[in-house]
């Protein structure tokens, strides 16, 4: 049903990456402060650019909301809206860490329809469609199905990691992982190569929007913790509750931990 828009979402994702990759090789990544603890660098603006020209040429009916781009209420009368971030894992990006990724997500009347996050340094890209499963570079993949929160793996954020928010939970998983960029980690848990992400910072749409359709996508569940689905192409684009994402049995295991 998305199988064009899919295909774009791909072709952009990659390119995008090209143009990562040119400014994480080298010293010229020209950091700016857009806010405290929230860089932007010459990298993000290129790639976004090259995202919104392409996206909007392909579609040129649909919105169009990124974290590097002006915001308009034009995407609020839109059906079809592209939700995207060009360098999600910016802080990464600029020290050399390669958890960073672009981050391409199409909503119709605000659910997720297409989801693409690909990360140029791992070249690893993971695709999906509303309705046709999950693909990690052309294989199809799932979510985790372990049922036990001590069994399993769970993905942070390192920064939540260095505040300690994670400290009283030490003891409830196999392992805290601390790993860069939201969206990366949400396409490594439609994988099953983590079984759960949460987060207890807020997080904007561009951050979540393809994750979400991926974890979906992979027989897994994307809510927040007062067991909502995020409603998408709002006039307000931050997402303050906490969010988690994993398989049905264990979303009520750590609902329960965090609530």
């Amino acid at each position: 049903m998305y199988n064009e828009e899919l295909i774009s979402a791909k072709v952009a994702a990659r390119n995008a990456g090209k143009i990562l990759m040119k400014y994480y090789q080298s010293d010229n990544k020209e950091v700016k402060m857009k806010g405290v603890d929230n860089p932007v660098t010459i990298a993000d603006n290129e790639a976004d650019q090259y995202l919104c020209d392409f996206l909007t040429g392909e579609f040129p009916n649909d919105g169009w909301l990124s974290e590097e781009t002006v915001d308009t209420d034009e995407r609020l009368n839109k059906d079809r809206v592209w939700i995207v971030d060009p360098l999600d894992g910016t802080k990464e990006f600029i020290e050399g860490i390669p958890h960073f990724s672009v981050s391409i997500g199409l909503v119709y009347n605000s659910e997720p329809v297409v989801g693409v996050i690909y990360n140029p340094a791992t070249d690893e890209m993971f695709s999906c469609q509303k309705g046709k499963g999950v693909y990690l570079n052309g294989n199809k993949v799932i979510a985790s199905k372990k049922n036990l929160l001590i069994d399993s793996k769970i993905t942070v954020s390192r920064s939540e990691l260095k505040r300690n928010e994670w400290e009283p939970y030490k003891n409830n998983f196999k392992s805290i992982d601390p790993i860069g960029s939201v969206a990366y980690k949400l396409a490594l848990v439609s994988a099953g190569k983590y079984d759960i992400f949460a987060t207890v910072a807020p997080k904007n749409e561009w951050d979540i929007c393809a994750g979400d359709c991926l974890i979906s996508e992979a027989g897994g569940v994307f809510k927040t913790i007062n067991d909502k689905k995020i409603i998408y192409n709002q006039k307000k684009t931050l997402v303050t509750d906490t969010i988690i994402a994993t398989n049905f049995i264990l979303f009520e295991g750590v609902s329960d931990l965090l609530f």
